[in-house]
């Protein structure tokens, strides 16, 4: 690359656990764009501003961030790969990277993928303890999956969050299904949602509610006219950061 420099997308996988979200905050609190951004200034001299896809919460981790930015680098797109990650701690990692003029993480994306586990166990299981919410109740599948399928479709989501920006609380919403499989320590249960995009603690107010569904103390009705009613107060439960993870942002084809 020449002295001009390039715009650079990347995809970034991270473990949220230390960090106290995506976005950077005041100093130098712990964030993934601050890590990250460190590490670029570090391997290029320059310092930078990333733009990513989301803004992910306090503890929640991703596997398919997306994000971009622009620096001067005259050696291989692999050459910054390795070097960039060279100088980030062991929980965060850049898993591709693609000189990509034009290209913006947020406004091209056209939906975005988050999964969330539960694990069902009878006894703690200290291995999992930073990737899923635990629990020792039983849980409702059917029940839970019913009210996901009220979800499907443009709806205003206002009962489970706040726009990042402006006032709109419509979104589109592809995918909302629920997965059990048998495990050696009891069940993993794993929420998938795709949307056009999220508000504030959304998904986490989503499973949240869903969760409540399904131990017994909401109905699927109950769920259903808090959901129609989109005011945020509805939404008490709201469940822990660890179990969520940003899985995917898809783009046009032709990007």
């Amino acid at each position: 690359m020449d002295a001009e420099g390039c715009h650079y997308r990347a995809t970034l996988a991270y473990d949220g656990t230390n960090y106290q979200g995506f976005q950077r905050q005041v100093g130098d609190t712990p964030t993934i764009q601050w890590a990250v951004e460190k590490a670029i200034a570090a391997v290029t001299g320059q310092s930078v501003t990333i733009i990513g896809a989301g803004r992910t919460d306090t503890g929640v981790h991703a596997s398919g961030q997306v994000i971009a930015f622009t620096v001067e680098w005259r050696h291989t797109e692999a050459d910054l790969l390795r070097a960039i990650n060279a100088n980030l701690a062991a929980d965060i990692a850049l898993q591709n990277i693609v000189c990509q003029p034009g290209f913006h993480p947020r406004f091209d994306a056209l939906s975005r993928v988050y999964r969330y586990r539960i694990v069902q166990a009878s006894q703690r299981q200290p291995l999992l303890c930073r990737y899923a919410w635990q629990i020792r109740y039983d849980l409702d599948v059917r029940a839970m999956q019913a009210a996901a399928d009220m979800l499907i479709g443009e709806h205003d989501c206002a009962t489970f969050g706040k726009p990042p920006q402006g006032e709109n609380t419509v979104r589109i919403i592809m995918v909302s299904q629920w997965t059990k499989r048998a495990a050696p320590y009891g069940f993993d249960l794993t929420y998938q949602i795709e949307a056009t995009a999220f508000l504030q603690h959304m998904v986490r107010r989503v499973v949240g509610m869903l969760t409540d569904v399904g131990r017994g103390a909401r109905t699927v009705a109950q769920f259903e006219a808090a959901f129609h009613e989109a005011k945020l107060a509805q939404a008490v439960t709201v469940a822990p950061p660890q179990g969520l993870t940003l899985e995917a942002v898809r783009y046009p084809a032709n990007q």
